[in-house]
């Protein structure tokens, strides 16, 4: 081999690093967001009483929803935004959903754009829009924000972080949070500079720090998705955290986490946030 050729070696590799970080910066939100994007049943083939809304954004997208009655016998006249994590839709949710209205909660279980047979492609800014519009469509519901939690599940915590800074609820719930998305990044990708390619950052300590709000954090001792270390580093973190709740042995997808634990902590929360 020449030295002319060696000198085009090290360029070749510079060239195909480059079009590989361009391709992960164009392909990053198919690998952050993974919707199922089929169209969803109606609410009330789901659960008694149940109704489809339509979500309106400030940026004119319409955006399907459900809204979930309560037990009536255990009516507690709150609502708590449902804000999913980053995969399937709402039909997924049902059964956590449903372990919610037992314990007298209405919920309003929305899907961002791009989910559910909805209009529209998420990314960060997008996911915050969909959200403020929720928390609109509850309002019009009759209820305040003083009759309203929040509930983030993984990414939606990010969600729901960004959102009470802006439109205070009652309390929040935060399941399996993160600090800042580019750290979980850096924990499947550590190989790549995450901290320069990510556009979608979700910084939930930022908003979190100096909240008011009160704050339950839960997580799985064991979570493989989104480490429990970072999930515990929100806690302590987080401005007025009212509780931390460890479920001990569960993963980020085990059935715990869309079941009796999660409704039971937010039952604590509403009995301690609102009046």
């Amino acid at each position: 081999m020449t030295w002319r050729a060696m000198l085009l070696i090290p360029a070749a590799l510079v060239g195909v690093a480059a079009v590989l970080l361009a391709l992960l910066w164009f392909g990053q939100r198919s690998m952050v967001f993974q919707p199922d994007t089929s169209e969803v049943v109606d609410a009330d083939q789901v659960t008694d009483g149940g109704r489809d809304l339509t979500l309106h954004t400030a940026d004119d997208l319409e955006l399907g929803a459900w809204l979930l009655p309560p037990d009536e016998e255990a009516d507690r006249d709150t609502a708590v935004l449902y804000a999913p994590g980053n995969a399937a839709n709402r039909e997924s949710r049902i059964g956590i959903a449903e372990e919610m209205t037992a314990r007298g909660f209405t919920v309003l279980l929305m899907d961002y754009r791009g989910y559910g047979g909805n209009p529209g492609s998420p990314t960060e800014e997008g996911l915050a829009r969909d959200a403020v519009a929720a928390a609109e469509a509850l309002e019009d519901e009759g209820f305040p924000p003083e009759r309203t939690l929040y509930f983030g599940e993984s990414i939606g915590t990010g969600v729901v972080a960004r959102l009470q800074s802006t439109h205070p609820p009652a309390g929040a719930l935060l399941r399996s949070p993160f600090p800042d998305f580019v750290e979980v990044a850096r924990e499947h990708y550590g190989f790549l500079p995450v901290g320069t390619l990510l556009r979608d950052r979700f910084p939930v300590t930022e908003y979190l720090s100096g909240s008011s709000v009160p704050i339950t954090v839960l997580y799985g001792s064991v979570d493989r998705v989104v480490p429990s270390a970072l999930s515990a580093e929100v806690a302590e973190e987080t401005g007025n955290l009212r509780e931390e709740v460890v479920l001990e042995g569960v993963d980020h997808n085990d059935p715990e986490m869309f079941g009796a634990p999660v409704a039971d902590a937010l039952e604590d929360l509403a009995d301690h946030a609102i009046d």
